[in-house]
């Protein structure tokens, strides 16, 4: 008589995260999308920006290709799926180099709050509202308020926030087709994508790490940002996605500029002042108040 099968790591792990909230999910993702990038900032003291975001984005590969190994869910799928994999493997690329950029000049909650300010645009022209009208008005006040202090010093860190901000609305969309997608499980769609984002990544990152790569704690430390910021929070993201409404994710993710404040005050000493606590709690206001139009 055979013994039973005893269930792999890996079914044990998708069982808990199946039953699990899916609001603690976000609240995880919460605190480690923003944790990640304020140890990145530490970081820079000895690799550039693009090279961190280089090293985040490989390490994150790395792990979702020996866990997942998604090439096995990509065979056979149609070209809409591969598309829709590709297109969010090279918007995480960009969007992340980009992001570092910012953080690099600019205080992180600053950045964080200047990220949804094309969320909530594109919220507002898809359902227009008077709620949505509002949230608008809260949003480009508070974006006001902090990039008018930071321009004159820095515009180029300015610059790299909006380009940010408009490929982290680009990711959202495209995550929530992810984790939606009958043709792939969520996470393993995800693995897939950030495969894509290694090989995206290399050409505007791979050139600043080559002088540290045999610093261990400059390559130990980049890991652990990929851990933190890239295979934590957008494993969180997918569970959470996929079993939130558009609308409720949308509401939950005004948790993201005030919990990035609040890092970038405990680990990185960036204490805003109060024309940006204010800018902050404008955004805040903003996406709590706003809301997506829901798929039919």
């Amino acid at each position: 008589m055979s013994e039973p099968r005893r269930p792999s790591i890996r079914g044990v792990v998708d069982g808990v995260a199946r039953t699990a909230p899916p609001q603690a999910y976000f609240v995880g993702s919460a605190i480690f999308h923003y944790l990640g990038p304020a140890f990145a900032v530490l970081l820079f003291a000895r690799v550039p920006p693009v090279g961190v975001a280089w090293l985040r984005i490989a390490s994150a590969g790395a792990i979702f290709a020996v866990w997942r190994r998604p090439w096995r869910v990509l065979h056979g799928v149609n070209a809409e799926t591969l598309t829709l994999v590709l297109a969010l493997g090279v918007v995480l690329a960009v969007m992340n180099a980009c992001f570092y950029v910012a953080i690099d000049r600019l205080p992180l909650g600053t950045v964080a709050a200047i990220e949804f300010l094309p969320v909530i645009a594109l919220a507002a022209v898809g359902a227009r509202t008077a709620r949505n009208a509002l949230a608008l008005l809260l949003a480009v006040s508070g974006v006001y308020l902090l990039t008018d202090v930071r321009l004159a010093g820095e515009p180029v860190g300015v610059a790299f926030a909006f380009a940010n901000a408009g490929l982290f609305a680009a990711y959202i969309v495209l995550a929530h087709r992810v984790s939606r997608s009958p043709a792939l499980s969520g996470i393993d769609g995800l693995a897939a994508a950030m495969l894509a984002a290694t090989v995206a990544i290399t050409p505007i990152g791979g050139w600043s790490v080559v002088p540290v790569l045999l610093d261990p704690v400059a390559v130990g430390a980049g890991i652990g940002v990929g851990v933190a910021s890239s295979v934590i929070p957008y494993v969180f993201d997918q569970l959470a996605m996929a079993r939130l409404s558009r609308a409720t994710y949308s509401l939950m993710v005004s948790l993201l500029p005030a919990t990035a404040t609040v890092i970038g005050i405990v680990v990185l000493a960036q204490i805003p002042s109060w024309i940006e606590v204010l800018g902050v709690a404008l955004v805040v206001g903003a996406v709590a108040v706003h809301r997506e139009r829901e798929a039919s």
